[in-house]
Order: C-alpha cells, then sequence, then structure tokens
C-alpha cells in the first residue's frame, strides 16, 4: 500500500472510530442552527470524495499535462480557517442512519482505490491537474492527500461535537 493509501486507511478508520458508537439520535443531533450534525458532516464527506473521484477520473481520461504550482492545502486542518462549502458538496438534511453511512462512506472509499490501483505509473498524478474549487488548478495528487486532511479536520469538528452529547 503506498503512502495514499495508508493516509486514507488511517483517517478513514479514525472517521469510523469516532462514529460506530453513535446511536442515530446521536448522530443526526444539531446544536446550533449554523452548525451541522455529526450525520450531516458524514455526508458531507461522502459527496466530496464522491466529488474528488469523479475529478481524478476526470483527469486521468484527459492526460492534459500542466506546470500547476503545489497549493499550500495544508491550510484545511487549520479549524480557525472557515470555509463555505461549494453547494455541490453541501450535506442533505437527514435525519441518517449509523450504519447506512459507514456502508457508503466504504463503497466510495473503494471505488476511489479501484481508481488509483488502476494508475500503473503514480508519478502521472503529479503531472495533471484539475480544477478544485477551492485552490484552483491542482495536481491529482494533492486532490488525493486533500481528501484525508479534509478528513482529519472533520474528524476533530466530530470530536468536538461528540464532547457535548
Amino acid at each position: 500500500m503506498d503512502d495514499f493509501g495508508k493516509n486514507l486507511f488511517t483517517a478513514r478508520e479514525r472517521l469510523l472510530n469516532e462514529i460506530s458508537s453513535l446511536n442515530d439520535g446521536e448522530f443526526n443531533r444539531t446544536f446550533e442552527i449554523s452548525k451541522w450534525s455529526i450525520g450531516q458532516i458524514c455526508h458531507h464527506l461522502l459527496k466530496t470524495e464522491t466529488l474528488s473521484r469523479k475529478a481524478i477520473l476526470f483527469g486521468l481520461d484527459q492526460r492534459i499535462l500542466s506546470e500547476t504550482d503545489r497549493k499550500s492545502i495544508q491550510i484545511v486542518l487549520d479549524r480557525s480557517v472557515k470555509y463555505q462549502a461549494p453547494a455541490i458538496a453541501e450535506p442533505g438534511s437527514g435525519p441518517f442512519q449509523v450504519p447506512q453511512i459507514i456502508q457508503r462512506l466504504s463503497d466510495s472509499r473503494n471505488k476511489l482505490i479501484d481508481v488509483l490501483d488502476k494508475v500503473d505509473d503514480k508519478s502521472i498524478l503529479k503531472e495533471i491537474a484539475v480544477n478544485h474549487p477551492r485552490f484552483g488548478d491542482l495536481p491529482l495528487d494533492q486532490w488525493i492527500e486533500l481528501l484525508y486532511l479534509h478528513e482529519q479536520r472533520h474528524i476533530e469538528q466530530i470530536k468536538d461535537l461528540k464532547a457535548l452529547l
């Protein structure tokens, strides 16, 4: 398993650890009108992963090599910097059920790993860029890195919400 795979696996395991013991009431509870429930956070992560997989597939299909600069995507870990999710990645209102979301997250991650496993020469991921709504033209390897960084950000948010339960 390459570093991408390890980091994706580790982040997902941490996420599942945080949510698997919750009941549906806890999963869907909101604390402030402007904050998402844990279920909504997970739905957002699911939508984000699906959109990222499609962007990676698009980039691999188009094979347009790009001299795009590396972006400072680590900023997503700074939770003092607030972001508005693009409308396409906004979660549904729920309610969500824990087992179904866990299954959908698993299915989504398996589809992503299948895409990455089919890339024989991983160096191509550094050479192809696809436009990202927050970072502009972003190399495909950074799309992958952003997935697990983004997930880590939301795992910390979930921990904060669980502390309020």
